[in-house]
């Protein structure tokens, strides 16, 4: 069964509930023409999800968070669970990016811990994988990035894994504007399936500098299902045309 695109904006650090409500108004109507070709996900800082929970209501575009904790509740200050999120309505949560692991000191093994929280509250984690350029120079990208698919999933069952998403994001290429060749993102993504059972169903998405003019590149590769977009989410019109480039090269 051909797997169905997901497109998700990452917006980072950025937009006031203000600027999350303007986005929406600028941007639903003509995303709600595409939700029938692919999910569309805007996953936003904690402070916008209520604003996009309104916004979005009367839409089949779906919104998201970028972190989450795995407790369900407790003495946890500044934590938001998994199971606030599931309560708040959202759909999809982002664990283990690039920029969360190396300021944040993220870990294997507490995204293995957010992927389960976020699954038992029927929520769809984002998981991030990828190599730094250092990695890649010494020929480790296979390595690496199988080390992190299976600590990160090793426990769940192929049925669980299936409902992943997994984001490979070369870390050399995120924000820096270079993106990895969409014929070796592809190859780095077969690779990914064959990490662990239940992967062939899951949705890999590229993420790394993905933008409106190389989306269709990417998105015509066989083993790539859509795209994790950061600094080119931003922008309402510009993330629309992205949809459509790469929806229109998968076609």
């Amino acid at each position: 069964m051909k797997r169905r695109p997901l497109f998700a904006a990452n917006w980072k650090m950025h937009k006031a509930p203000a600027q999350a409500a303007d986005y929406v108004v600028q941007f639903w109507a003509a995303a709600e023409a595409l939700v029938t070709k692919a999910d569309i996900v805007l996953c936003a800082p904690f402070i916008d999800l209520e604003t996009l929970r309104v916004e979005l209501a009367p839409s089949r575009v779906r919104f998201g968070a970028q972190d989450c904790y795995w407790e369900a509740s407790g003495a946890f200050t500044g934590e938001i669970s998994a199971a606030m999120l599931a309560a708040l309505g959202a759909r999809y949560c982002i664990v283990g990016h690039s920029e969360r692991r190396r300021l944040f000191g993220e870990t294997d093994e507490t995204v293995a811990r957010k992927v389960a929280a976020l699954l038992a509250v029927e929520l769809t984690p984002i998981v991030c994988v990828g190599e730094s350029l250092e990695e890649k120079q010494q020929g480790l990208t296979a390595a690496r990035v199988t080390s992190q698919v299976q600590a990160g999933l090793g426990a769940l069952s192929d049925e669980q894994r299936a409902r992943v998403a997994i984001a490979y994001e070369p870390i050399w290429a995120i924000g820096t504007g270079l993106s990895d060749d969409p014929v070796t993102a592809n190859a780095t993504i077969a690779m990914i399936r064959g990490a662990s059972g239940g992967l062939a169903d899951a949705r890999i998405l590229y993420g790394g500098s993905m933008n409106a003019d190389n989306a269709g590149s990417f998105c015509a590769q066989p083993e790539i299902d859509g795209g994790l977009v950061g600094g080119a989410s931003l922008d309402p019109r510009g993330f629309l045309t992205l949809i459509m480039n790469g929806l229109k090269a998968a076609a």
